[in-house]
């Protein structure tokens, strides 16, 4: 086979021009046609590169110098951005960096969607910094001693971060505090590789308005040693602790949290106010990592959905009922559906404690749900979803379309996703008539969007 030829050559210096970013906030550049994504690089810059990888499709390349620096260049506050793989914008201003995601909304929109989109609205995030509630920091050895930290970029080599500036001092406090007892008491690492070792991942939730902490250690095991030595360390070291819990994961794979939960200290959960409502929060629950954000976010779905107090509403991925339960407030009847049998039962308990009466919750696959729907002959007049990253499988679309919602309420954490899906719903009968970006994330690429969807013949017709 012959090999494919490429404009440039790895290990080239070149003179480049950013034209656009990716999806991950790499800047974009054009060699005779051929893409270069440079990481740390920003719109409108002129940089001297060296071409460091081939790729399929494009070309991988590290600044050696900036020509031309845009004025929305700063310099980074996180001393660990170059390492870690998680913050992608912190060498921008953030008007720079809500440009770029709004962007990435619209492109995704036009590109996958196939809409006529002048521009997609974003609103920004109200803090930039210190505004995670949620936490998971993967423990190993650094230099022969348990640590914790966060992967660095595309590898799982553990990078110490004393101090993350996107999270709550608590869980740096909750970090360093269970990093202090596995030291003092000689705890095991989770080796990865061999299967051996105790601790996995330390992850920490706090509650933004009750200020309450739960700490979970995933373990490889069933137990941990000295955990009255480890209550007394968080009790003295974490400001408001509240809960320890311990996370039994045996298996291998990437995924963070076990399947069976255990309570060392502490109710098991904690609690917190979003949107004037109650959430319990156990550590499998879903609930948005952006406290603030998240009541800007559901309060524009509320406003997308436009309800009088006469609908029906179906939520679908509804977790433990956030948006279920804002929404019963100027709904008739509210049904939320989740497949995480944890999550509805937290969902029931939140709706009991915030004295809601038009709220049923049940354990579905959304496909499965949506089909008992239509079984059952029920009549959403709103169905609203909030999907994972790979959006909604056809046949859920499929089921939406079939029970006939006047609007669909879409709430997406993957704008190619959203758009492919929203290209499904318009071959189907539904035109994409409102859309906004939220930045959920700050100096991360992640982007969310909510979109609202009416059936093609409800257009026109008087409210």
């Amino acid at each position: 086979m012959k090999q494919k030829e490429y404009p440039v050559r790895k290990g080239q210096i070149i003179d480049v021009e950013i034209v656009g970013y990716t999806s991950e906030g790499q800047g974009v550049a054009r060699v005779e046609g051929l893409a270069v994504f440079v990481a740390g690089a920003i719109f409108g810059e002129r940089l001297r590169i060296r071409i460091a990888h081939l790729g399929h499709t494009a070309a991988y390349g590290d600044i050696v110098e900036i020509l031309q620096p845009s004025p929305e260049r700063i310099s980074p506050a996180c001393p660990y951005h170059k390492d870690c793989g998680g913050c992608v914008f912190h060498h921008m201003t953030y008007e720079e960096e809500l440009r770029a995601k709004a962007q990435r909304v619209k492109d995704a929109l036009t590109r996958l969607g196939g809409l006529a989109v002048e521009a997609v609205p974003i609103t920004g995030s109200p803090k930039q910094l210190g505004y995670r509630n949620k936490a998971q920091y993967p423990v190993g050895l650094v230099k022969g001693r348990a640590d914790a930290g966060f992967f660095r970029s595309r590898t799982h080599q553990v990078i110490p971060v004393k101090q993350c500036l996107i999270q709550g001092k608590e869980a740096d406090q909750a970090r360093q505090a269970v990093v202090d007892w596995m030291q003092a008491q000689k705890v095991s690492v989770y080796d990865e590789k061999t299967g051996k070792g105790l601790v996995r991942h330390i992850y920490v939730r706090t509650a933004v308005v009750t200020k309450q902490v739960l700490v979970c250690l995933v373990i490889n095991g069933d137990s941990i040693p000295k955990e009255t030595q480890l209550v007394e360390k968080l009790l003295k070291t974490v400001d408001n602790f509240h809960t320890l819990c311990l996370s039994i994961h045996k298996k291998p794979g990437n995924a963070v949290l076990g399947d069976r939960f255990v309570t060392l200290w502490g109710p098991g959960f904690i609690e917190d106010v979003l949107c004037g409502l109650r959430f319990k929060l156990s550590p499998r629950s879903f609930y948005q990592v952006n406290h603030d954000q998240a009541e800007q976010l559901y309060e524009k779905a509320l406003e997308f959905a436009e309800l009088t107090g006469e609908e029906t509403v179906l939520d679908l991925y509804c977790g433990t009922g956030t948006i279920t339960l804002a929404l019963s407030r100027k709904a008739k009847k509210v049904y939320g559906v989740e497949i995480v049998e944890a999550a509805i039962r937290d969902a029931k308990e939140n709706a009991l404690r915030n004295g809601i009466e038009n709220a049923e919750f049940f354990c579905a696959d959304a496909a499965e749900a949506a089909k008992r729907f239509v079984k059952e002959g029920k009549q959403p007049d709103v169905i609203v979803v909030d999907p994972p990253r790979k959006g909604l499988e056809e046949s859920v679309i499929d089921s939406i379309v079939y029970m006939a919602p006047k609007k669909v309420v879409y709430v997406s954490c993957d704008p190619a996703t959203l758009a492919r899906d929203i290209k499904r719903f318009s071959e189907r009968g539904y035109t994409m008539t409102k859309a906004e970006a939220f930045d959920m994330f700050p100096r991360c690429h992640h982007c969310e969007a909510v979109v609202q969807l009416v059936r093609k013949s409800e257009l026109g017709r008087p409210k």
